[in-house]
């Protein structure tokens, strides 16, 4: 079984990523002092996992807050999701948010717009 992984700590998020199973997921904060470098090896199992030609993807983003420099890149690995999504892989994109928290509703909505991919907005309830 190949997983990427990284483990979160209070600036960066855990991402859990199982190439073979087709589940991405991305949890915590994400406030790196460099995302593209922080990101740069999702980025790397990304474009691997897009020549393993899977049946379907399911994404889970559970992020409490993320700044404006890995908001672009967040859009950036959508793009690459949709990339994948357009070459026949079904990818589902699950936005998690908490309840109170309208600026994450707001978040996933926008990028819901700009990308196309079935998006599902779910609500954390308290």
């Amino acid at each position: 079984m190949e997983i990427y992984s990284n483990v979160g700590t209070f600036e960066t998020p855990t991402i859990t990523f199982d190439l073979e199973g087709g589940t991405l997921e991305i949890i915590g904060r994400s406030i790196p002092e460099n995302p593209i470098e922080f990101y740069h090896p999702l980025f790397d199992a990304l474009e691997k996992y897009e020549k393993l030609s899977k049946a379907s993807t399911s994404v889970n983003i559970k992020l409490e807050y993320y700044n404006s420099s890995s908001s672009k890149v967040i859009l950036d690995m959508l793009k690459k999701l949709e990339h994948i999504h357009e070459s026949g892989n079904h990818v589902t994109i699950n936005w998690f948010y908490e309840e109170a928290d309208e600026n994450m509703l707001l978040a996933g909505e926008d990028y819901k717009l700009i990308i196309k991919l079935p998006f599902k907005m779910i609500k954390l309830v308290e």
